[in-house]
C-alpha cells in the first residue's frame, strides 16, 4: 500500500471506534516505530494521510512518540467527546430491536482480494474495491446522526466482520441475534464470483467495512430509515433482529441455522486472515 493510504487508514480504524459511539472526534496520538530502513519521506506521507482524514472530521493530531523498532509500527489512539444522553454502547440492544447496518459489506474484503491475486474484473468495479480497503471512511457524521434518536439503543463498527461483530453486539446486550438479510457490496460480489468465493462469506466474516451496526426500537425503523435516506442519500439495510434466545442464527431460504462466526479475533492465534 501507498504509505498516504496506510496513515489514511490507521486513522480511519480509530476513528470509526468513535463514530460507533455517537462521538465527535477532538484529538490524535501517534506512537511511531521506526525501523532502520524506515526513510524520512515515508513517514511524512503517512502523517499526512492521518492528518488530512482527522482534519475532514475536526480532529488534530496532537503528539504521541516516537520508538525504534524492528518493523515500522503505528498505534493511535483518539479521543472524542459526546453528551451523556447521546452516547451509545454496544450493551444497550434489547429483545426485539432491529439491526441494522449504514451500508453494505464485503467490499474492502475484495479489494484485499485484488491486492492478493490477479482478477479479471472491470476497472470501476476494481477501483471501488481497492478504495474500499486501502482508504475506507468512517462513519462519523452518519453516527453522530443516528446517536440523536433516543430509538437508537446500541451501535458498533463492523470492523472484523458481520458474523463477529454481531455476536458481540448481542451478547453484550444479553440477547441472541437472527439474520435475515446480508447487504452484499456490487463490488463484493463481482469480485468474489472471480475468484471463486461466496459473495455472502465476504460480507459476512470479510472485515474492515467500517459501517456501522445498528440495534433500534422497530416501531422506530422505518421513520429512521426514511429520515437516514433523505439526509444521507444511502439505505439504511435492515439485516435481523436481537432475540431473547441465546445465540446467532442465520435464517436461510425460511430455515434457521446457527451463524458460524469465522470474522477476525484479534487474541486468537489462528484466526483468519
Amino acid at each position: 500500500m501507498e504509505p498516504r493510504a496506510i496513515g489514511h487508514r490507521a486513522m480511519a480504524a480509530n476513528l470509526s471506534d468513535v463514530a460507533a459511539m455517537g462521538a465527535r472526534p477532538v484529538l490524535a496520538t501517534v506512537v511511531l516505530g521506526v525501523a532502520q530502513a524506515t526513510s524520512e519521506a515515508w513517514i511524512l506521507e503517512v502523517y499526512r494521510g492521518m492528518s488530512a482524514l482527522a482534519a475532514q472530521h475536526g480532529a488534530r493530531i496532537v503528539g504521541g512518540d516516537i520508538v525504534r523498532s524492528p518493523v515500522a509500527t503505528l498505534s493511535l489512539t483518539v479521543v472524542g467527546e459526546v453528551s451523556r444522553t447521546r452516547l451509545k454502547r454496544r450493551s444497550g440492544g434489547r429483545p426485539g430491536d432491529v439491526l441494522a447496518v449504514t451500508g453494505p459489506l464485503g467490499a474492502s474484503r475484495a479489494g484485499l482480494e485484488l491486492t492478493l491475486r490477479a482478477h479479471d474484473v472491470v476497472a470501476s468495479v476494481r477501483a471501488a474495491a481497492l478504495a474500499a480497503f486501502a482508504t475506507p471512511m468512517p462513519r462519523i457524521r452518519e453516527g453522530r446522526w443516528l446517536a440523536a434518536s433516543t430509538n437508537v439503543h446500541a451501535m458498533m463498527d463492523c470492523s472484523d466482520g458481520l458474523s463477529t461483530d454481531l455476536g458481540r453486539l448481542a451478547r453484550a446486550s444479553g440477547c441472541g441475534a437472527e439474520l435475515d438479510a446480508i447487504p452484499v457490496a456490487d463490488a463484493a460480489a463481482v469480485v468474489a464470483r472471480a475468484a471463486g468465493d461466496d459473495p455472502r462469506a465476504y460480507a459476512l466474516d470479510g472485515g474492515e467495512d467500517f459501517e456501522l451496526i445498528v440495534a433500534l426500537a422497530p416501531r422506530a425503523f422505518r421513520h429512521l430509515a426514511r429520515a437516514y435516506a433523505r439526509h444521507f442519500g444511502a439505505e439504511l439495510h435492515a439485516i435481523g433482529r436481537l432475540t431473547a434466545e441465546p445465540g446467532l442464527r442465520l435464517i436461510d431460504a425460511g430455515a434457521s441455522r446457527e451463524l458460524v462466526t469465522a470474522g477476525w479475533d484479534h487474541l486468537r492465534v489462528d484466526s483468519p486472515a
